[in-house]
């Protein structure tokens, strides 16, 4: 069966808009989808308004993706809420934080471009919601000549280890991984870790320590984490079969998500083919 868990929309960094990826979803028979755009889930109403409208078959979830605290010794950890209400006020306050510090981040990356001569006039419009991300910096940059790729302009200034002499990154704040986790399950949803192979940057040279992993994994169940993106898209087979096996191992919810951006991430497509075995206690404590 095909479901989605980790899309992200024109509400985010992504280039379609929730109604299109509703609708690629229940043409191509997905059994469930959930949006999940960064720091925001504006998109989510339009997804579920459109599916309404349609009565498609597909099951369609609201959901967010956070960019949080990774953890002592860890470099990144992005957590999924899936099955959130949307409207929920105390989300919604955790989310504008969030928001607050991204924008003055921004800041901070647009002063490092002016100081390399690139005035960027006009990346506001490049962001179609109120989140504008590293994609969208990376997209004006090869509009406007100066890389060759969205790859290229990440590689080359948009990276904590891009070159010291156009390094434009800057981190933003992360909130704590209590509260993150407390605010998706206070609107009603699950926490799932997303991704986990990028939650050490060492991991895409030396290999996943699965070891360290779960030791991690193991202290962030008692502080809540229902799930972990077992299945993604640009895992291996290895790291697949690793973290199937350690999220069951630990008594985890299981999930799968493409982590589809569009053309933002050309060679992304939406969807995985998971089992019904897989994939079926996620889906009953979404019920």
């Amino acid at each position: 069966m095909i479901v989605d868990f980790h899309c992200h929309s024109t509400a985010s960094d992504g280039t379609f808009a929730p109604t299109e990826i509703a609708r690629r979803a229940a043409d191509e028979g997905f059994a469930a989808l959930a949006l999940t755009d960064h720091d925001n889930c504006d998109g989510t109403g339009e997804l579920l308004s459109a599916a309404r409208a349609a009565s498609y078959a597909t099951r369609f979830f609201a959901g967010v993706e956070l960019s949080i605290e990774p953890g002592d010794g860890f470099d990144k950890f992005h957590l999924l809420g899936i099955g959130i209400d949307p409207a929920n006020d105390a989300l919604r306050a955790f989310l504008k934080r969030i928001l607050d510090g991204r924008n003055e981040r921004n800041e901070r990356i647009l002063g490092n471009f002016r100081r390399l001569g690139i005035g960027m006039e006009g990346i506001e419009s490049y962001a179609h919601g109120e989140v504008l991300a590293r994609p969208h910096f990376a997209r004006w940059l090869m509009d406007h000549g100066l890389t060759k790729s969205v790859k290229e302009g990440f590689d080359n200034y948009l990276l904590p280890d891009s070159p010291k002499e156009t390094r434009c990154y800057e981190e933003r704040w992360h909130p704590p991984q209590e509260d993150a986790i407390a605010a998706i399950h206070g609107a009603g949803g699950l926490a799932v870790m997303a991704h986990p192979k990028y939650w050490r940057r060492r991991w895409r040279e030396t290999g996943v320590e699965y070891d360290d992993a779960e030791r991690e994994l193991l202290r962030l169940k008692e502080i809540g984490l229902d799930g972990v993106e077992a299945l993604y898209e640009a895992n291996t087979n290895e790291e697949n079969v690793g973290f199937v096996r350690l999220a069951t191992r630990l008594g985890y919810l299981k999930t799968a998500g493409s982590d589809f951006h569009g053309s933002n991430k050309p060679t992304i497509s939406l969807g995985m083919d998971v089992s019904e075995d897989y994939i079926a206690p996620f889906m009953e404590r979404l019920a």
